[in-house]
């Protein structure tokens, strides 16, 4: 295939980033990445980075809290999950950690209910027990804290 960057300028290459960046919230991780598809000299991608954080088409805190929302309200994904997904995109511990008020705790409980019971009353012909940790183990994959899942079991 063809492997040829394109090349566009300095102005052309900012705008098409802009508009990244204003598709949807970005991490600088994503941003970045963008970026080594353009043919750019360290310095104007700097001078880009820079640009996009002033203007704030470039917002780490935005983005994490959007990811969160997100994954947890569309996904139904657990903080466990969205913690490791975030981490992996290179968001620190210390911004997770104070963005996660995105969720809110009865909607929490609701969610990881609602996933039980839709998952457990998919099973069929299985002792009750099996259930449980077929269940329990779903629950793990989809990112939700083992103390919560049993909290929400007992109840």
């Amino acid at each position: 295939m063809n492997s040829e960057k394109k090349l566009f300028t300095f102005e052309e290459t900012k705008q098409k980033l802009v508009n990244y960046c204003v598709y949807q919230d970005r991490c600088h991780a994503e941003v970045e990445q963008k970026m080594r598809e353009f043919v750019l000299i360290p310095e104007a991608k700097e001078e880009i980075l820079l640009y996009l954080m002033k203007e704030n088409y470039l917002n780490e805190e935005r983005f994490t809290r959007s990811y969160i929302r997100g994954k947890f309200y569309i996904k139904s994904w657990g903080k466990t999950k969205i913690k490791i997904h975030l981490k992996q995109k290179g968001i620190t511990e210390k911004l997770i950690s104070s963005c996660f008020d995105e969720i809110d705790e009865n909607d929490y409980l609701k969610i990881i209910t609602k996933t039980y019971e839709n998952y457990e009353g998919k099973l069929k012909g299985l002792q009750n027990y099996q259930k449980k940790s077929k269940t329990i183990k779903y629950l793990l994959n989809r990112g939700f804290e083992y103390e919560t899942i049993l909290q929400v079991i007992e109840n």
